[in-house]
């Protein structure tokens, strides 16, 4: 499986980070193409306190722990519209957009991309791929919302970074890759089921 994984300036970084680190490890993909937008660098300069403002190939390897002379995530810079997943023709599974800001919402809502974000976007869509996008805003206005269902009408699967707590997180991480775990149900990718939903009756502790 091939997926692109797109980063924009939205608080969530981590969001983002867990994401690509679960993928990795599925064993089931095989090529992540990765996009950031010049304000992700920011927020996760912010986020997670690391710096790939200058990144190259080798220092996404290392922040992600994979080996130096890995290719499975594959970097492509913001302005390389010539880059595989802004064609229609290159084969892929779908994209993520992890976390999506309040702008990328608009631009791929509304057809008029800039950026290799927006196309691989609009591209996802016009092939009738999967597309996720991950909103993270609070409140959201009413363009916000008309642009999610706009979305949604074309076909991507609006997942909001809303944490839940039914399988009793003891981390952030823990309601991080809670969420994490849904975007890869998306893409019937395989991962821990500490966190899924079993029906069974929690018992509910004594207050008085």
């Amino acid at each position: 499986m091939e997926l692109t994984v797109a980063i924009t300036g939205a608080s969530g970084a981590p969001y983002a980070y867990r994401t690509l680190l679960h993928l990795a490890a599925s064993g089931v993909v095989e090529r992540i193409n990765l996009i950031m937008s010049e304000a992700a660098l920011t927020v996760a300069r912010v986020e997670l306190g690391v710096d790939l403002r200058e990144a190259d190939q080798r220092r996404i390897n290392e922040w992600l722990a994979l080996a130096p002379d890995s290719k499975l995530v594959r970097l492509h810079r913001l302005d390389n519209l010539a880059a595989p997943p802004a064609s229609g023709s290159h084969p892929q599974a779908g994209m993520i957009v992890v976390p999506c800001s309040m702008g990328t919402l608009g631009a791929v809502a509304s057809g008029a991309g800039t950026n290799l974000i927006h196309r691989a976007a609009d591209v996802t869509l016009k092939e009738g791929r999967r597309l996720v996008i991950v909103p993270r805003e609070s409140p959201y206005n009413t363009i916000h919302l008309e642009n999610m269902l706009r979305l949604a009408h074309a076909g991507a699967r609006i997942l909001p970074a809303s944490p839940a707590f039914y399988h009793r997180p003891q981390t952030i991480n823990d309601m991080i890759d809670h969420l994490v775990f849904r975007i890869l149900d998306q893409f019937g990718v395989p991962h821990s089921q500490k966190s899924r939903w079993t029906g069974a009756e929690q018992e509910v502790p004594n207050t008085e």
